[in-house]
């Protein structure tokens, strides 16, 4: 609003309330003046972040939305009615006028916003209650986001590749919503990592130029910031099979400051919960350990004994990682996945332990997205055998061998 329409209704309401004096009111005409002084001004600007406060606007203040020139679209709103006979009256401010123009009593809107305010005489669809919980909530989201410390800033990683006809459901917007508010991302676009392969993965092709790719794509694109020396932070989305998930967890070692998400069909979402139930990992041990040894891990799905016989020699010592209740969802929070990986260091001293002249592992998995990339984290090539992944595959109906990692392979 700009100085002459500012003092045209001032005129006109020193005018209403000098006619207001003269019916016996108490206000006075000194009272009345929609002079906002220049400090209050700055302050409601900076706590607004120059976007309009009313819910679900947002429209920032200070640039056109048509041609994006500079121009100032602010508009202050009374929460409690600069008029005492306006919608909302002066309610508590009335035995104070003078703090109807106060900070904690303006909104800073655009002009559309404003009239819809106004324009409920009765103020019963824009309440000041309303209005006030408005402002705090803005003034809050404000707060935080740019409380974030500078040191908060991460690379956003993505990898997707095809799961049977499955496509990678991997978006930059939902993944650097998901890591917010502990952290924001260094860049307005995501490490990309991910390749669309022409062959089907019931094929050995496919795993062959797979595996290829996510190491060439990990060096070119991720190991120049890991080498560079300065603080290097990673948020990891992945959406592929898990062998492949497995190998990029590998690459990225449990030495690289990294934090890994799960993608929760129910309702679908990346985030974590804030907290949730502890979560019982249970190690289940062979019988004997005579033969080759094998890891199942049963966390999404119950894999049965059975089907191991079908690819792998009978007098293989199978181990297995299970819960009680397997399901895609449990892995709801942070804790989940570290004691799941406290889990997973556990299982493999112990198979290695109890089978020293063991010269690999097969590992079936049947797990979380974020499982799978933190089993290959968890790897510690100078101590732990090589790993052969075996993935199960719809076309086969069984379990195939896939890729094998580690420095033997």
């Amino acid at each position: 609003m700009d100085s002459s329409v500012e003092l045209a209704e001032e005129g006109r309401s020193r005018a209403t309330a000098a006619r207001r004096v003269g019916h016996g009111s108490s206000v006075n005409a000194s009272d009345v003046t929609r002079h906002i002084k220049l400090d209050v001004q700055c302050e409601l600007w900076g706590r607004a972040a120059g976007r309009c406060q009313f819910n679900g606007c947002n429209l920032p203040l200070y640039k056109s939305p048509v041609t994006q020139e500079r121009v100032n679209l602010g508009e202050k709103a009374h929460i409690y009615s600069f008029s005492p006979i306006g919608p909302r009256g002066r309610g508590p401010l009335e035995p104070t006028p003078e703090q109807v123009n106060g900070i904690s009593n303006l909104l800073l809107v655009c002009h559309g916003c404003h009239r819809k305010i106004d324009q409920d005489e009765q103020g019963a669809r824009y309440s000041a209650k309303l209005l006030k919980s408005w402002k705090e909530a803005h003034e809050t989201r404000v707060r935080i986001v740019t409380g974030i410390s500078p040191n908060k800033k991460s690379h956003v990683v993505l990898y997707g590749s095809r799961i049977g006809d499955e496509r990678s459901p991997l978006h930059y917007d939902s993944a650097a919503e998901a890591i917010f508010p502990d952290w924001y991302p260094t860049d307005a676009s995501p490490i990309n990592l991910s390749m669309q392969s022409l062959h089907d993965d019931s094929t050995p092709e496919f795993w062959i130029t797979e595996k290829l790719h996510l190491q060439k794509a990990f060096d070119r694109q991720l190991r120049p910031l890991i080498e560079e020396g300065s603080p290097n932070q990673f948020s990891i989305f992945g959406f592929a099979s898990q062998p492949l998930l497995v190998l990029l967890g590998s690459l990225l070692t449990d030495k690289i400051p990294s934090e890994v998400y799960q993608l929760r069909r129910k309702p679908p979402t990346w985030r974590w919960q804030t907290a949730a139930s502890p979560i019982a990992y249970r190690i289940v041990e062979p019988a004997k350990c005579s033969g080759d040894p094998v890891l199942i891990i049963s966390l999404s799905a119950r894999i049965v004994h059975e089907r191991i016989a079908a690819v792998l020699p009978k007098d293989s010592s199978i181990w297995e990682l299970t819960i009680d209740e397997c399901h895609n969802d449990f892995l709801c929070s942070k804790q989940h996945l570290v004691e799941y990986c406290e889990a997973v260091r556990k299982v493999m001293v112990a198979i290695t332990s109890a089978h020293p002249r063991a010269s690999r592992i097969a590992i079936f998995p049947a797990m979380p997205i974020a499982c799978a990339i933190e089993l290959g984290r968890a790897r510690q090539p100078k101590a732990d055998l090589p790993w052969i992944i075996f993935d199960q595959n719809n076309k086969h109906r069984r379990f195939i061998q896939t890729i094998t990692i580690g420095e033997h392979a």
